[in-house]
């Protein structure tokens, strides 16, 4: 059986984390370690291997919850230059004092188009630093004949993505040895269980079919932020930087950071329950069914006049596809009168957003700033729905830009952000 594969050896499980980390484990061929989150598992991570004052080579098109934990940790986030097709590292053009001053590289795959991990394997080995791989968005994504996540020391996966189970998550390690150490390192940073949690976890998918049932989606959303329940307002959360400097001072420490990493994921850090793993269990055991839908939906969008080329082997991204629209607010609009909801978008980039205090700027801001201006993320089980939306509406492709200014406005207003 392929590394990567579930097959007929995969673990029917029950209701402990030791058979989802089976499960993974088969699909990694690496240790793995149950966390509740996968934002929880990178901040475990980056304790283990970065000294507090590292420097850690990012995207910029990314969660911003993701740049929050790099700074819990106590290190400094450096945006790097992306290939604009698949908002990727590009290695090429990361310039070399760059590389000198990192301690750390920390991939996304974001939608699940893969990162160059062979290339950035490499590159940390020549540099003796560490690569860890988000994989959030990558299970069942593949780079160098490899599974995404089976390329860095440490690597991290959600559960609430493709497997869909609202939480859990994974944190995968090239050394086994090293399992017991993380798995103190988890022990101290948890905190403790609560049964209102999880019977609040049990009933969420009963509340959610019911609205979906009656078609009250748009005012279940309005009365949540009416009641102040919402996180974000926007696609990024608010800054609040004077608050942020002031819990910069306390890190490494994720008590001083909760107010940021909190944000869309509330129990991000607590120690799951019964209830909650075996829904976990049950949705995993699920996964390949759901991937292989996944990869029949992607091909008809990779098949549309709004997506690009890339240079990538097999059926992926398959959490994901980008589409790139010359007016993304406009194809949003006309999703949303069908009822598809619009996420996974990350604009502006983290430096524009976070600004210099807080964060190095890349040194070739263009490419990042096109692909968060016109990437229009589709979740491939829609992807029937979404063709027909955007063909009836009359959304009109955008080129992909061609050299891209290494430093301020590129033409086309490329070089502006917005948010």
């Amino acid at each position: 059986m392929a590394i990567g594969e579930a097959g007929p050896g995969s673990v029917r499980h029950g209701s402990r984390p030791e058979r989802l980390e089976e499960t993974m484990r088969l699909r990694l061929g690496r240790e793995c370690v149950y966390v509740p989150s996968c934002r929880f598992g990178l901040y475990v991570a980056l304790r283990h291997w970065c000294p507090p004052g590292g420097r850690v080579l990012m995207s910029p098109v990314n969660d911003d919850v993701i740049f929050f934990v790099v700074l819990a940790a106590g290190l400094r986030p450096v945006q790097a230059p992306l290939n604009p097709l698949d908002a990727s590292i590009d290695i090429d053009a990361v310039p070399d004092e760059v590389w000198g001053s990192v301690s750390a590289v920390l991939t996304t795959n974001l939608y699940g188009n893969p990162d160059p991990a062979p290339r950035l394997r490499s590159t940390c080995d020549a540099l003796g630093i560490p690569l860890f791989e988000d994989a959030a968005h990558a299970i069942g994504s593949r780079i160098g004949g490899r599974p995404v996540g089976a390329w860095g020391e440490a690597s991290v996966f959600s559960l609430s993505k493709h497997v869909g189970a609202k939480a859990g998550g994974m944190l995968s390690l090239a050394d086994p040895g090293l399992r017991r150490a993380v798995e103190e390192t988890r022990a101290g940073l948890l905190t403790p269980g609560r049964l209102g949690s999880e019977l609040a976890f049990a009933l969420r998918p009963f509340a959610e079919a019911a609205v979906r049932g009656l078609r009250l989606r748009r005012a279940a959303w309005a009365a949540i932020r009416l009641l102040g329940l919402a996180d974000r307002e926007d696609i990024r959360m608010p800054l609040r930087p004077d608050e942020l400097a002031l819990a910069a001072a306390e890190a490494p420490g994720l008590d001083a950071h909760h107010p940021w990493l909190r944000v869309d994921m509330h129990d991000y850090r607590l120690e799951s329950g019964r209830l909650r793993l075996g829904r976990i269990a049950r949705r995993l055991d699920r996964l390949d069914e759901v991937l292989d839908a996944c990869r029949a939906g992607t091909e008809l969008l990779l098949a549309t006049p709004w997506a690009k080329p890339r240079d990538v082997h097999g059926t992926q991204p398959l959490f994901r596809v980008p589409l790139f629209v010359e007016d993304r607010d406009a194809a949003i609009a006309a999703l949303v009168d069908r009822g598809v909801i619009v996420g996974y978008l990350y604009d502006p980039p983290l430096d524009d957003y976070a600004g210099a205090e807080f964060t190095d700027p890349s040194p070739a801001p263009g490419a990042a700033r096109w692909f968060a201006r016109h990437a229009l993320p589709v979740d491939p089980l829609r992807a029937r729905t979404v063709v027909e939306v955007l063909e009836r509406s009359g959304a009109r492709p955008v080129d992909a830009p061609g050299r891209l200014s290494r430093s301020g406005p590129t033409p086309g207003g490329l070089g502006q952000s917005r948010g």
